[in-house]
């Protein structure tokens, strides 16, 4: 009997001694004591951490925690925040909110928090990234020099964009912002620049009709979507910058370039002002909270170009903001002008007037300037922004004037030709050795004696004729002047020359019409 009593005490001895060992993880639990426009205010979280994934066990929804407070912590609610009810518990899990990154998100269509929306299965990747992050130091990043090619004439002309670079997109609603982050995309087919778009706020039957460009043009392969559409809650159109950032920042600091667009920052902006009112933060201007700034300027400065010890990749972000009747003095709009690198603005009375896209050159500006430009574009378009500011003045002027000289009547000719061809249909981006040639022809005064109204047809001609009759340039003005950073040289400019005088004589439009 002793045997059996000593047996049974050692196999207890060993469980207790044993007890709690598999238990590692603990949990702090709270409780629902208010629940108002998406956000939960909790209270009983003893260990919580700021940005923390939250969990509500009944409905298997999550929140983060968003403000800690003395005795309560609010949470917004990522997902239908009505099933939520007062009392109900709430469970830290350890972990700050994080999405999943890596290859297997290309061509993928997901939520802020990495769920797929696409139908297509389940996403299969191990990899994950915290979405808010420290922004890359001076010490890690070298200068750009590398250009992004929008295959949009007027932006590559004139205000080149860099990888690595931060360029606002900025104009009223309806005036081609989105058509230019589209055709950027489009553009980046063979490139080696993976992109990412962020739609944040639109309607879902926008967010489809983006989708089926970018499918019908072949984009997706190399492109990731982030979406927080317009019925989603707050919390996630908040989220959905930051999340799109972090699936970028694994491509950077993988080596390769990667290109973020975040459409747009002012429903981001109006989402986290919706929060921050429920939460009680103080309101400032625009009944904005202070910390606004802060809010896009730490999202932003996560766009960086690493230099060669930490494996050289970048990442663009091409920021879009909606203005109201062309006001960039307004709050936001003013804040992300201070933040980035320079501005693409699109002035509604220029859409209006059928100029697309619709880019004011006075107000626009890249603050890389040439260090962002093929040699080629660089040598052809130098003096594209200060001629057509003269041709703006003169042409202004000219309204007042009943006879002009010769000079001034020339250039206001010139002027008109080259903003005619500064216009492009959306969707057909133009190779770059196609855009040298066509400013070459407009700046050097080839199109002088063109009617206005066969501009664009000369233009299609053109690449025709050359890509038929002439090939061998358009490959020297990449081999050398685009991949080998040199300058056209005097044989190469006296080839495209008599190659443009060719073509009047024969093949032009004009002439067909003569005939």
């Amino acid at each position: 009997m002793a045997s059996w009593a000593d047996e049974i005490s050692a196999i207890i001895e060993k469980n207790i001694a044993g007890f709690g060992s598999e238990t590692t993880a603990t949990a702090s639990v709270g409780t629902v004591i208010a629940i108002q426009d998406g956000v939960a205010r909790v209270y009983g979280l003893q260990d919580v951490k700021y940005l923390e994934l939250v969990e509500f066990p009944r409905t298997g929804l999550y929140g983060m925690a968003f403000n800690l407070e003395e005795e309560t912590v609010s949470c917004p609610i990522l997902g239908d925040y009505t099933q939520i009810r007062e009392d109900d518990e709430v469970r830290t899990t350890g972990r700050i909110i994080e999405v999943p990154v890596g290859d297997a998100l290309i061509g993928r269509v997901v939520n802020p928090i990495g769920q797929p929306l696409d139908e297509r299965g389940p996403i299969q990747t191990t990899l994950r990234r915290p979405v808010e992050r420290i922004a890359p130091g001076v010490i890690t990043r070298q200068s750009v020099n590398t250009p992004v090619q929008t295959g949009i004439k007027a932006i590559d002309a004139i205000i080149p964009i860099g990888r690595g670079q931060r360029e606002l997109i900025i104009g009223d609603r309806q005036t081609g912002k989105t058509a230019v982050a589209i055709d950027t995309i489009i553009n980046q087919k063979g490139k080696n620049l993976l992109c990412v778009y962020v739609a944040i706020g639109q309607k879902n039957s926008t967010v489809a009709r983006t989708l089926a460009v970018l499918e019908e043009h072949g984009a997706m392969e190399y492109t990731v979507v982030v979406v927080a559409s317009a019925s989603e809650p707050a919390p996630l159109k908040y989220l959905a910058p930051y999340a799109g950032c972090a699936i970028g920042e694994e491509f950077m600091e993988s080596g390769r370039d990667a290109l973020i667009i975040y459409d747009d920052l002012t429903k981001h902006a109006e989402a986290y002002r919706n929060i921050s009112l429920i939460i009680r933060r103080p309101p400032g201007r625009e009944a904005y909270p202070g910390d606004v700034f802060y809010l896009h300027s730490r999202l932003l400065e996560r766009a960086a170009r690493l230099n060669k010890d930490y494996g050289g990749g970048s990442l663009t972000a091409l920021p879009v903001i909606e203005t109201k009747a062309n006001d960039v003095s307004a709050y936001i709009p003013t804040n992300l002008i201070s933040i980035t690198d320079g501005q693409i603005f699109l002035e509604s009375d220029l859409f209006n007037a059928g100029q697309r896209p619709a880019l004011n050159t006075g107000i626009s500006v890249s603050r890389v300037g040439g260090s962002a430009q093929t040699a080629a574009m660089r040598q052809v378009a130098g003096s594209m922004r200060l001629d057509l500011s003269q041709f703006r003045e003169l042409e202004a002027f000219s309204q007042f004037a009943s006879d002009l000289d010769k000079a001034t009547k020339a250039r206001i000719d010139r002027g008109r030709r080259t903003l005619e061809v500064l216009k492009q249909p959306q969707y057909q981006p133009i190779s770059v050795e196609n855009q040298v040639m066509i400013i070459y022809a407009a700046t050097n005064g080839y199109l002088d004696q063109v009617p206005l109204d066969q501009v664009a047809a000369w233009e299609t001609g053109f690449y025709r004729y050359m890509e038929t009759a002439h090939p061998e340039i358009g490959s020297e003005i990449v081999e050398k002047s685009v991949n080998g950073r040199e300058k056209m040289s005097k044989d190469l400019l006296k080839k495209l020359g008599a190659a443009i005088e060719e073509y009047q004589k024969t093949a032009a439009p004009s002439n067909e019409q003569k005939r």
